[in-house]
C-alpha cells in the first residue's frame, strides 16, 4: 500500500479522497492555486503545495508543477479525481514515466476512451452494443451526405474528442447538414484543438444509463449496477439516482455482464463508467469515463462499497476481494448537484458564503468543501457540493430528499437548491417518467 498520495484536484472530490486516504492510513498532499489557499482540502491534507495562480491553465492543468510537487513531497502516487487532468493520457503517461503511480487506468486505455471513435471501435470488437453511425471520423460534408441514408435522419454530429455538448449538432434534414458539419468542426477545433467529428443516429427520447465497473490488475472485474443520469441541462447532469426507475434486474445483470466481459477483454484496471443511451428496451454505448464520477456516491450508498478506497487499493496492486455475487443494490439513492448558479438563469454565482447549514439525519450525506465565510472563486466549475440521500424505496428517498432540501441553507450566493426542491414535487419525477430532454423541453421550457 502507498505511504503518501498527492491529490491533483480541488474542492469536494479532493476532500473525499483525503478522507478515504485517512481511513487507509495514507498521508496526503494537497495541491492548490492561489485562489484556493483557504480551501478545506488544503487545511485537512497532511502537506500542501501551491502550484500556481488562479486560472486552471496556470495551476491545476500544469502537469510539470503537479509532478514536481509529488517529487518534492515524496508522494508515491497521484490521484487525479475528476475533471482537470483525470482523463489526460499524456499526464497519466508522464506520471508513470516519473516512477509515480497514476491512480487510474493504463495511459493507453485513457487515450482510447478519450477518443470517441477509438472507444466505439474498441467496444464494437468487444461485443458492446453501439448507436448506429459512421464507421469512423467524417472529414467532409460530401462524406456526411453519403453516409446519411444508411444512418437515417435525424442524426447527431459529435466532436471526436468532445464532451459537455460542445461540438454537437442535431440534423433533421439534408438541408441542415452542411451548416451543422461546419459548425461542429469549428466548435470542436475551438474547444478541443481537434476539428474531427463523427455521426450517430439521433435517438428521440432516450434515458442516460451508466454502469459502474471496478477492475484490478489481476484480471478480476465486477460491476456495481447502474445509475440513471437522465436529468440534464445542456448535456450537463444535475440529478442522478441509483438504481434506475426503468432498468429491471434482468437488464442490469445482462448489461453488467457485457460491461465486465469488455473490461476483462481490455485488461482494464481501476474504476470506470460505461455510459449508454436507453430507448425502447435497448442499450447503446456512447462513451466511457476512465475516472471516478461526480455521481459515484449514489452507487456507494446502494452497494455499501467505498469506491475511492477500492480505487486506491487496486492501483497499489491489491486483488479485488469483492465477487460479483457479493454486490447487491439495496434501497434507492438520489444525488443533487448543488451548484453556485442562479436556479432560473443558471448563471454562475461566485461570492462569499455568509451562512451555511447542511441537512442531516439517517441516510443523508453531504460531499462538500463549503463552510461559513468560504469564498466561491469564479475560476472553476460551479459545483459547491452534492446532497445524497438514501432510503429503502424510491418514494421514501424522494420524501427524504425534499425534507433535506428544506433544511439546506446556503446564504451569500445563489444555488440550485430551489430548482431541486421543485423537481422533487413534480409528477413526472415522482413517477420516474423522464428522459434526457425532459428537463429542458418540459420542465424549464
Amino acid at each position: 500500500m502507498f505511504n503518501k498520495i498527492l491529490i491533483a484536484n480541488r474542492g469536494e472530490i479532493a476532500l473525499r479522497i483525503i478522507r478515504a486516504c485517512k481511513e487507509l492510513n495514507i498521508k496526503t498532499v494537497a495541491v492548490y492555486s492561489e485562489a484556493d489557499s483557504n480551501s478545506l482540502h488544503v487545511r485537512l491534507a497532511d502537506e500542501s503545495v501551491c502550484i500556481g495562480t488562479p486560472p486552471s491553465k496556470d495551476s491545476y492543468l500544469r502537469m510539470d508543477n503537479i509532478i514536481s510537487a509529488a517529487d518534492i513531497t515524496g508522494a508515491e502516487a497521484i490521484h487525479p479525481g475528476f475533471g482537470f487532468l483525470s482523463e489526460n493520457f499524456v499526464f497519466a503517461q508522464m506520471v508513470e514515466e516519473h516512477g509515480i503511480t497514476f491512480i487510474g487506468p493504463k495511459p493507453e486505455h485513457v487515450k482510447i476512451m478519450g477518443d470517441k471513435i477509438l472507444a466505439k471501435d474498441a467496444m464494437r470488437e468487444l461485443g458492446v452494443p453501439l448507436v448506429p453511425g459512421s464507421p469512423g471520423k467524417v472529414a467532409t460534408v460530401a462524406e456526411a451526405k453519403e453516409l446519411a441514408p444508411s444512418i437515417g435522419y435525424p442524426m447527431l454530429i459529435k466532436a471526436t474528442c468532445g464532451g459537455g455538448g460542445k461540438g454537437m449538432q442535431i440534423v433533421h434534414t439534408e438541408h441542415q447538414l452542411e451548416r451543422a458539419v461546419t459548425v461542429a468542426q469549428m466548435e470542436a477545433r475551438a474547444n478541443f484543438g481537434d476539428s474531427s467529428i463523427f455521426i450517430e443516429k439521433y435517438l428521440q427520447n432516450p434515458r442516460h444509463i451508466e454502469i459502474q465497473i471496478l477492475a484490478d490488475q489481476h484480471g478480476n472485474c465486477v460491476h456495481l449496477g447502474e445509475r440513471d443520469c437522465s436529468l440534464q441541462r445542456r448535456h450537463q447532469k444535475i440529478w442522478e439516482e441509483a438504481p434506475s426507475p426503468v432498468v429491471t434486474e434482468e437488464m442490469r445483470a445482462s448489461l453488467g455482464a457485457t460491461c465486465v466481459n469488455a473490461m476483462k477483454g481490455m485488461e482494464y484496471r481501476g474504476v470506470g463508467t460505461m455510459e449508454f443511451l436507453f430507448e425502447d428496451g435497448r442499450f447503446y454505448f456512447i462513451e466511457m469515463n476512465t475516472r471516478i464520477q461526480v455521481e459515484h456516491p449514489i452507487t456507494e450508498m446502494v452497494t455499501g462499497v467505498d469506491l475511492i478506497k477500492e480505487q486506491i487499493k487496486v492501483a497499489a496492486g491489491e486483488k479485488l476481494t469483492l465477487k460479483q455475487e457479493d454486490i447487491r443494490m439495496k434501497g434507492h439513492a438520489i444525488e443533487c448537484r448543488i451548484n453556485a448558479e442562479d436556479p432560473d438563469t443558471f448563471m454562475p454565482s461566485p461570492g462569499t458564503i455568509t451562512f451555511y447549514h447542511p441537512p442531516g439525519g439517517l441516510g443523508v450525506r453531504i460531499d462538500s468543501h463549503m463552510y461559513d465565510g468560504y469564498k466561491v472563486p469564479p475560476h472553476y466549475d460551479s459545483l459547491l457540493g452534492k446532497l445524497i440521500v438514501w432510503a429503502p424505496t424510491r418514494a421514501d428517498c424522494l420524501n427524504k430528499l425534499s425534507s433535506a432540501l428544506d433544511e439546506y441553507v446556503i446564504d451569500g450566493v445563489k444555488t440550485l437548491i430551489p430548482l431541486h426542491k421543485r423537481l422533487t414535487l413534480h409528477p413526472a419525477i415522482i413517477k420516474g417518467k423522464f428522459d434526457i430532454k425532459w428537463l429542458e423541453t418540459k420542465f424549464l421550457a
